[in-house]
């Protein structure tokens, strides 16, 4: 089954955490002193905020899956939604082992399809994800690639 995923940069992450957890009437199923996430049942939504520097508001969206057959037949979706598709592979990121890939939709939203297989001590540093592109130009960080600058000719 899968699972929406919604991950908004934050500039308060404890102020953010109490307006979630009353918003959701539950409690972050991962806190750490920079990221939260909520894996929502009703709905069935994985919500992350963080806090690293980053511009406030919606970093990206994306569609997590559950199995290895799941994250194949969205990669396949991908592939018929056309566009620039980045295959991130294994990374760590948001405190999480995941395989990945990432696309921007029509309006230059970050959609990030996903299997996570476990849990990671760090953040993570977004190698590999550098040629990817994002909703908001942003500073360096996992998760959300980012821009390419491209040369002027």
């Amino acid at each position: 089954m899968k699972r929406l995923h919604v991950h908004v940069t934050v500039s308060d992450l404890s102020q953010s955490v109490g307006f979630y957890s009353a918003l959701f009437a539950a409690q972050p199923t991962v806190l750490k002193t920079d990221y939260a996430k909520w894996m929502l049942d009703d709905p069935r939504v994985n919500f992350a905020i963080s806090a690293r520097g980053r511009e406030p508001g919606l970093d990206h969206l994306g569609i997590q899956v559950e199995s290895q057959e799941e994250l194949h037949e969205v990669y396949g979706r991908l592939r018929q939604a056309g566009g620039n598709i980045i295959e991130q592979g294994e990374a760590a990121c948001c405190y999480a082992k995941s395989e990945k890939s990432w696309i921007d939709d029509p309006a230059g939203i970050a959609w990030e399809t996903f299997h996570t297989t476990g849990e990671s001590t760090v953040y993570g540093d977004g190698t590999g994800e550098n040629t990817a592109r994002v909703a908001h130009e942003k500073q360096s960080a996992c998760c959300a690639p980012q821009a390419t600058p491209s040369s002027s000719a």
